[in-house]
């Protein structure tokens, strides 16, 4: 098993910035990508970013391209979500997922934390 454990949500004014770190335990050896996904109250889960563990190769999605960058520190076994220039749409509990590819989600998850963005 894979042991996620996500950190650095909170409530930042629109514009504002925040750092989101997953720290990953356990069998890390079995997956390959690391996801962030989110939900906002009554809305489906959606894909933010993920990042390779090996290349170092990076997706996002369209609406925090230019925003969101995620990196990883591989000795740590840690991802990390730095989010600039926050809207109020960004509101949402932030979840890290480990997967086998980018933007479909594998079976282990964190607990999420909340990030919430007043305007």
């Amino acid at each position: 098993q894979v042991q996620l454990v996500e950190s650095g949500g909170g409530l930042v004014q629109a514009g504002g910035s925040l750092r989101l770190s997953c720290a990953a335990s356990g069998r890390t050896f079995s997956y390959s990508v690391i996801n962030w996904f989110r939900q906002a109250p009554g809305k489906e889960r959606e894909f933010v970013a993920a990042i390779s563990r090996s290349s170092g190769s990076t997706s996002y999605a369209n609406s925090v391209k230019g925003r969101f960058t995620i990196s990883r520190d591989n000795a740590k076994n840690t991802v990390y979500l730095q989010m600039n220039s926050l809207k109020s749409e960004d509101t949402a509990v932030y979840y890290c997922n480990v997967a086998l590819q980018f933007a479909t989600p594998g079976a282990y998850w964190g607990q999420g934390t909340q990030v919430t963005v007043s305007s």
